[in-house]
């Protein structure tokens, strides 16, 4: 990826990610200030009273700004920009400023010959969480009140949709360093300034279970390890995740665009409260992003880091399909860790962890009841995986699994360590024994 937005509600960690991006990665990356503000700020205008002196100085900012991207993709860096017009536009219809609407075509349009960005990453924070935010900063210069964040929400959705882009989102309402690990993973960073592992970890871990099973608590225990034990005791690297909830979670949110504006859903439907999926070309659609995203990171340098691919799938024939969909460069590398609840549990822990003021976040999102019973209620994995460990032969692949029984649920750190240390031990000696020809495996299933 060589030019990426990074978009979000205000006081959701845009400048401060960019900031560290930028100073770990100064060989790699150049950050361009938000526009709107530093034009702002720069001559001295009152973002909300004056409109058209402000309409006037971004028409006059867009060329330079045009020529800095060139500038800096030219050189062979990412260039990341903060925020942009598109935004600033949704904004502008949320506030009723209809002068820049009329006006943005113009102004945005101005150098046709500028790259569009390969990507936008929205920092996805709930609009109550931004205004708490906004408020702790001091800064009223700035305040945004949450009507007009929801009502700018809508239409950056509308923009989006319009311009055809490619947007990620990346949930912003956890640790700082989850954010950071996974914008840099989408953006295929990869650290230089420590010594690199090669010869000791996993270089891909596909993470497998029913919602709710314990996939997102392991990554969020293996990303709060010290490095040195991660790699000696769980063979694992410097992480780098990828998780198929987000994207779905992206179609959903999409959905509601197009219902206000058709009066029609196309790809999912309300549920309990939720969303559930209403049309099952999602999931092979959700295989084929993670292999988009997944092969730049396969294509940098890898030493000592781990990616780890998570996604749940259920029905007949769920993970094989997913599996057979899988990217042969993935596969190549990869190794499955299947953590193994029953229904019942997972439906469990689903209600528990719910929190429907963050329904949208990693740990803390619920899969309705009756999506749960028809995507989860039956999956394939002991079809596939008859035994605790061995390999499936996926394109004549021989991926090595291993089921982790996650049952009882955990809370101590130590025996959670435990219990993840003996099953990634067990998955470590088949993933080497593969590369190094030997058969380590208990059993051989071949996909049917």
């Amino acid at each position: 990826m060589r030019y990426a937005v990074i978009e979000g509600l205000p006081a959701a960690g845009k400048s401060e990610l960019l900031g560290l991006l930028e100073r770990f990665y100064p060989d790699q990356v150049r950050v361009l200030p938000e526009l709107v503000k530093m034009v702002v700020e720069q001559q001295g205008i009152d973002l909300f009273r004056e409109r058209r002196r402000l309409n006037e100085a971004l028409a006059r900012a867009v060329p330079e700004r045009n020529r800095m991207v060139k500038r800096i993709l030219a050189q062979g860096k990412i260039c990341l920009e903060e925020s942009h017009l598109g935004v600033h536009l949704a904004y502008s219809l949320a506030l009723g400023d209809e002068q820049f609407a009329a006006a943005y075509s113009r102004i945005a349009n101005q150098d046709s010959g500028t790259p569009a960005p390969d990507a936008y990453l929205r920092l996805s924070i709930p609009p109550a969480l931004s205004v708490s935010r906004q408020e702790g900063r001091g800064t009223p210069e700035f305040f945004v009140d949450e009507p007009t964040l929801r009502r700018m929400l809508d239409r950056l959705h509308t923009w989006h949709l319009a311009q055809g882009t490619t947007l990620v989102t990346v949930p912003a309402d956890r640790p700082a360093s989850d954010v950071v690990a996974d914008v840099e993973s989408i953006l295929g960073l990869s650290y230089l300034g420590e010594t690199p592992q090669s010869e000791d970890v996993v270089d891909v871990l596909v993470l497998l279970g029913r919602p709710a099973g314990g996939k997102s608590e392991f990554i969020d225990y293996m990303q709060k390890c010290d490095r040195e034990r991660r790699r000696e005791v769980f063979h694992l690297g410097n992480l780098r995740v990828l998780d198929d909830f987000p994207i779905l979670w992206e179609k959903f949110l999409e959905d509601d665009v197009w219902e206000s504006l058709t009066g029609k859903r196309r790809d999912s439907r309300p549920s309990d409260g939720n969303y559930m999926v209403a049309n099952d070309d999602l999931w092979p659609f959700l295989i084929e992003q993670l292999n988009r995203r997944a092969e730049p990171i396969l294509q940098s340098d890898m030493r000592g880091t781990t990616l780890i691919l998570e996604f749940a799938r259920g029905g007949l024939s769920g993970y094989r399909d997913a599996l057979e969909r899988l990217s042969p460069s993935i596969l190549d590398r990869a190794a499955i860790l299947y953590v193994s609840v029953p229904f019942e549990e997972s439906w469990r822990r689903n209600v528990a962890r719910y929190d429907k003021a963050r329904r949208g976040g990693i740990l803390t999102h619920s899969v309705p009841r009756e999506e749960m019973e028809r995507s989860y209620g039956i999956d394939d994995w002991q079809t596939l995986a008859p035994d605790g460990a061995g390999t499936i032969r996926v394109h004549g692949v021989d991926v090595p699994y291993v089921s982790l029984d996650n049952v009882p649920e955990l809370t101590d750190p130590i025996e959670l360590g435990d219990r993840y240390g003996r099953a990634l031990e067990m998955l470590y000696q088949l993933w080497t024994g593969r590369a190094s020809g030997r058969s380590c495996s208990n059993s051989r299933v071949k996909l049917p």
